[in-house]
């Protein structure tokens, strides 16, 4: 069994497991508890990337994607600043129909531009942070609807703190690892497969009936 097929195999159990996790626990930090203070919004804003298998796997291939770029810290600033005005979508009800289907979708997108890395230049990645920005920033709003402003406001803070901290962290070892490299790499078109293969599956869950 190649390397590739042990990663992609890990990479199916992981997110079956993610497929059997219960709503509170994928999507709420809080247990299903609107956060009522700046620290339980600081708090749920922080956690709420993480425990989502879907936004940390996309967060991380964005940090990968990033790296190869010059500029790495317009892609990170674009997706933090579109997830921020997507919280604040679904908290004026506006509707984004199937975000979870489409978020999941931004994986699975995200991990075929690694694997193509050698075509995939700096706007594509913008375009992709972008969207993806918005449909996860959507996602994320759920858990704050309902807040007061106060706590939107720390929830919000959580987010982009712990977004950026983490795709920057990735951008770095990424660099350390690819070395001179770069999109050459066959770490590159690994990883995608590994996120690739993680957005495939929460995709299929999420299209499954009940």
């Amino acid at each position: 069994m190649t390397s590739a097929t042990r990663f992609c195999l890990s990479a199916l159990a992981l997110a079956g497991l993610a497929l059997f996790a219960t709503p509170a626990l994928a999507h709420h930090v809080m247990g299903g508890e609107l956060p009522s203070t700046f620290m339980q919004g600081l708090l749920s804003g922080f956690g709420h990337p993480i425990i989502g298998l879907d936004h940390l796997a996309f967060v991380v291939a964005l940090g990968i994607g990033a790296a190869l770029l010059q500029g790495p810290l317009v892609v990170i600033a674009a997706f933090v600043t579109l997830s921020m005005a997507g919280v604040l979508i679904h908290i004026a009800q506006l509707d984004i129909p199937m975000v979870e289907p489409l978020v999941s979708f931004s994986v699975l997108l995200a991990g075929l531009a690694l694997i193509w890395s050698r075509s995939v230049g700096g706007s594509v990645w913008l375009a992709i942070a972008a969207v993806a920005g918005l449909l996860h920033g959507y996602a994320f709003g759920e858990s704050i609807v309902g807040a007061e402003r106060t706590v939107v406001g720390a929830y919000l803070l959580g987010l982009a703190l712990i977004m950026a901290a983490i795709a920057l962290a990735v951008v770095w070892i990424t660099r350390r690892i690819v070395g001179a490299d770069g999109i050459a790499s066959p770490r590159l078109r690994l990883a995608g497969a590994v996120v690739g293969c993680v957005g495939a599956v929460l995709l299929v869950g999420t299209l499954l009936p009940g």
